[in-house]
């Protein structure tokens, strides 16, 4: 975020109550999920991380911790091995099985909902700011989202928008496993915050993307991670998915691409990265 937040909270952390900080210093976490390390780092906490998992890109310095790994890749063994006092993830992240197993143990799991919209973001950001009893912190977070947010609705506003054009997410690990977003995803939340629609899609999650469904939507966008257009090979391997050629949004070159973490995780980010997509397209 940026640098006059990290002063404030640096003035505020000098300003609290020295047996608060005292006990959150005494605390090893471990992260599992990218939006959860993000914040926890964002509130100040990010020198008690002592490993993530490998969705936890942001900041850079994440990724040279320690890694327990991906979902149902996660073994308590790993998890023990680097001796932490509390696991912060996602819900349902880890298998039911490791999460017994690591509180018999005496470690500390807490879980917190990822967000899938702007309000999710709101919400995630103050019940980690109460779990380390820090929440001046929290509402300082939350108005830097909301400061990036009103600058997004004033450059939306300028515009002339007679028709949204439509923008369709795609997730891609490699030719042969090509996904559709759905309604009630981070891809529909992501594209209406950007002031773009999405097609009818009439489904929910991510569902397998055929020819005939891809001619149906005829997207005037496409937004990918980049991973997954790393994954087809760049632009050009795009045509390796059969029916997207035929789409507006191939034929216009108008194929939007961002980091996985900073599109999907609807963490502090989330209202910079949707005023990017909207520049793409209105400017």
């Amino acid at each position: 975020m940026k640098a006059n937040l990290l002063l404030v909270l640096f003035i505020i952390g000098a300003c609290s109550a020295p047996q608060q900080n005292q006990e959150s210093e005494k605390k090893k976490i471990i992260t599992a999920g990218g939006t959860i390390t993000e914040i926890v780092h964002e509130l100040g906490f990010g020198e008690l991380i002592i490993a993530t998992d490998i969705t936890s890109t942001f900041p850079e310095s994440m990724k040279e911790l320690p890694s327990i790994g991906y979902r149902n890749q996660i073994k308590t063994e790993g998890i023990l091995s680097l001796a932490p006092d509390v696991i912060l993830a996602e819900a349902d992240y880890l298998l039911p099985e490791v999460v017994d197993q690591l509180k018999s143990t005496g470690v500390e799991v807490r879980f917190f909902e990822k967000p899938k919209s702007i309000e999710g973001t709101f919400a995630l950001i103050a019940d980690l700011a109460t779990y380390f009893e820090a929440e001046e912190k929290g509402k300082l977070l939350a108005q830097e989202v909301k400061n990036d947010l009103g600058e997004l609705e004033s450059f939306l506003a300028a515009q002339q928008i007679d028709e949204k054009p439509s923008m369709l997410f795609i997730m891609a690990r490699g030719e042969d496993m090509v996904f559709v977003g759905g309604d009630e995803t981070f891809a529909t939340a992501i594209t209406s915050l950007s002031g773009l629609q999405s097609p009818a899609l009439g489904f929910k999650e991510f569902i397998p993307l055929t020819p005939e469904a891809l001619s149906k939507f005829n997207p005037d966008y496409i937004l990918l991670f980049d991973s997954g257009l790393a994954s087809l090979g760049g632009k050009e391997g795009l045509k390796k998915i059969r029916g997207m050629e035929q789409t507006k949004a191939f034929q216009n070159d108008q194929i939007l691409v961002y980091d996985g973490l900073l599109l999907s995780g609807f963490g502090p980010r989330v209202a910079e990265v949707a005023l990017e997509i909207a520049k793409s397209v209105y400017q």
